[in-house]
């Protein structure tokens, strides 16, 4: 149990180094300031709701994952992140793939917390009506994150393009919403059963009392 309580510390730790690796001669400090941003309103809003409403292990580790996923893209920029010209050039692509596995993380987090909050929360329970909530959430938070960037593009006009990171695809934004959905129902089907296992042992360690109270 004393590991499950410094875990979230631990983590937070980690992403703040590597918060701070990712900012040195970034691309683009403004590019990397809006990539990272989500991060950053993030970990401020996680530390003051610890107490009140803890997480579950699964959902920091997520969380942390796709904070990672932030920093190197704004560090690179999406459309230039070695390891992704190394995918785009092993498999014959004409993008760099970086930023759609961004996508997918933007679906797979988020519909991890929107399961917990929903089940800690309110009467629902696993089964087909939370499966397609949480999945109706998730394409609501990335319609919500593609107006975040059409309006970047509108104040910041050509500067904002590393930040779009369209590389030339019409498409993007379509394909963007679609990865987030893709995202939130591999996450449920991979994770669901290992998420209600750790609510389980939460609410059986008393690491929460019931309606998410501590």
């Amino acid at each position: 149990m004393t590991q499950v309580r410094r875990e979230p510390a631990i983590l937070l730790g980690a992403g703040i180094v590597a918060l701070a690796v990712s900012a040195i001669r970034p691309a683009s400090y403004g590019t990397w300031l809006l990539e990272v941003l989500p991060a950053l309103i993030a970990a401020p809003v996680l530390v003051l709701t610890y107490r009140r409403f803890p997480l579950t292990p699964l959902a920091y580790r997520l969380i942390l994952a796709q904070a990672l996923i932030l920093m190197v893209g704004g560090h690179w920029t999406y459309a230039e992140v070695p390891a992704g010209d190394w995918v785009r050039d092993a498999l014959g692509l004409d993008r760099n793939p970086y930023d759609r596995l961004g996508h997918l993380f933007q679906g797979i987090t988020p519909a991890i917390i929107a399961r917990e909050i929903l089940l800690r929360r309110t009467p629902l329970r696993p089964g087909g009506w939370l499966f397609a909530l949480v999945v109706c959430v998730v394409l609501g938070i990335s319609a919500c994150w593609e107006f975040f960037e059409w309006w970047s593009a509108l104040i910041g006009g050509s500067a904002a393009d590393d930040f779009l990171g369209t590389q030339g695809d019409v498409w993007d934004t379509q394909w963007d919403m679609f990865l987030a959905m893709i995202g939130a129902i591999l996450s449920q089907l991979v994770f669901g059963r290992p998420h209600d296992r750790q609510l389980s042992f939460a609410r059986s360690n008393h690491l929460e009392r019931p309606g998410g109270r501590r």
